[in-house]
């Protein structure tokens, strides 16, 4: 193990984590990626997960099976409609069929696991506040109270041996000002997917509210959009 200090990173391959990732390692933290197969239908993303860690210089990348798809509940998880052509307002409107059950919760939970062994001081995930879709896993107060749990349940919070802090360096930037950021830092977004619907060839459906916004993101930025489009 590097004798930097130790981040455990959730990696899904898209904008914003990988953008929190380049931010992490660049004040100096040994990067831990973990990323999940979870039975999303946009699995594509941990090809790109794997080609951002590679390219960050992650210490070790995980990826994880569990299959969500048992539960469903989403559109990433089960037979339904991914949503398409929606503008900014439709998108505000309420919590959309995109959002998976407590997602955030059980990932975090196993990054808690693997920070304790790995006796990491740090869990960074790249949530936003400011994302369109409200989350519920996604706002301030509940990174908060996960933290304030994290303590409650390992032993060695108990033991007072180990803090471990999540991190969420994106919580208040908007996605220009993210895809800016991670710019400066040297990220290459080609490497990135943020599509709920890419094609079997993981070119992006461009329709979809991940895309929407990203092509958003990139043009008030300034910043050229390197994604990869399907064909209309």
């Amino acid at each position: 193990m590097s004798d930097r200090p130790r981040a455990v990173i959730l990696l899904s391959g898209g904008v914003d984590s990988a953008t929190a990732a380049a931010l992490t390692a660049r004040e100096g933290y040994a990067l831990y990626a973990l990323s999940f197969a979870y039975g999303q239908r946009h699995a594509a993303e941990l090809d790109s997960a794997r080609r951002v860690a590679r390219a960050l210089g992650a210490a070790r990348h995980e990826i994880l099976t569990i299959d969500l798809r048992a539960f469903g509940g989403s559109a990433l998880t089960a037979d339904l409609a991914v949503p398409k052509d929606r503008d900014e307002k439709a998108m505000g409107a309420d919590i959309p069929v995109t959002y998976v059950p407590a997602r955030n919760t059980i990932f975090l939970a196993f990054a808690l696991a693997w920070a304790e062994v790995l006796e990491a001081s740090a869990i960074v995930i790249g949530v936003n506040v400011y994302d369109y879709s409200g989350y519920p896993d996604c706002r301030p107060e509940y990174i908060e109270a996960f933290e304030r749990m994290a303590t409650l349940a390992t032993k060695a919070g108990v033991e007072g041996r180990q803090r471990v802090t999540i991190r969420t360096p994106l919580i208040r930037m908007t996605k220009a000002e993210i895809i800016r950021a991670g710019t400066a830092a040297g990220v290459d977004y080609s490497l990135t997917l943020s599509c709920y619907d890419p094609s079997d060839e993981a070119a992006a459906c461009g329709r979809c509210d991940a895309c929407v916004l990203r092509r958003k993101g990139f043009v008030e930025a300034g910043v050229p959009d390197p994604t990869r489009y399907r064909a209309s």
